[in-house]
């Protein structure tokens, strides 16, 4: 970037202003929500612009560690697994990874979180899972079936408790937006399409009868004629 200084370790001073706030979240011990000083008290500490501070509050908000609106203070943000999806997207997008590697480390998740939902859940967690599956098999057309196909997905990590679940299972949306359609063009007949709503309402029952190991399995089965239908 044109008239940006460097710093000795071969950074900037946009660099440095983020590492500043990032710094002080920690030193402060903010939480989610809590309240940063502004942009002008920055730029007072470190001896730089404001249009600096306004640059690192930018990168900041992008990567959604801080929320930023119109008109009041920027907060301390929460974790947002779509972040996660648009680098995960990319990545596939400029071949660094495959998309067989993706959906191996989703079956490797996706099987934890199901024998983990049906040790926790609630029973709202195992309505809305079933309602998911039930979503699928009434869907009018595809795109349908893949809304309700993530939200089942998602509904069964926020059921195994586990927060970082949650994120990193919302991070595969992006990429399940386009696989989910083809795998399901790959299921040419009924009977084909018939099996796949199946094993997602058994799924859902195992978990709603806090059956484990049978969640677990049948999640891996799920995911191994998956991968077959996406690659």
């Amino acid at each position: 970037m044109r008239g940006v200084v460097r710093l000795d370790d071969g950074g900037s001073l946009v660099d440095l202003a983020v590492r500043r706030v990032r710094d002080h979240i920690r030193d402060q011990d903010l939480k989610v929500g809590d309240t940063l000083p502004g942009e002008g008290q920055f730029a007072r500490e470190l001896g730089v612009s404001r249009a600096v501070m306004r640059e690192a509050f930018g990168a900041l908000a992008a990567l959604r560690l801080i929320d930023v609106a119109n008109g009041r203070r920027a907060r301390v943000g929460a974790i947002d697994g779509s972040v996660m999806g648009t680098s995960l997207d990319h990545a596939v997008a400029t071949a660094q990874v495959t998309v067989a590697e993706v959906w191996d480390v989703r079956r490797t998740l996706e099987v934890r979180t199901a024998d983990l939902a049906a040790r926790h859940r609630s029973d709202t967690d195992a309505a809305e899972i079933r309602a998911a599956a039930r979503a699928m098999r009434t869907a009018a057309d595809i795109a349908a079936v893949t809304r309700s196909d993530i939200a089942f997905h998602q509904a069964i990590a926020r059921a195994s408790q586990n927060k970082l679940f949650v994120q990193i299972v919302r991070s595969f949306e992006p990429l399940m937006t386009i696989a989910v359609p083809l795998a399901w063009h790959t299921r040419e007949t009924d009977a084909a399409r018939e099996e796949v709503l199946s094993r997602h309402g058994l799924i859902a029952e195992a978990i709603a009868d806090r059956d484990g190991a049978r969640a677990a399995a049948l999640m891996h089965a799920h995911f191994d004629v998956s991968i077959g239908s996406v690659l």
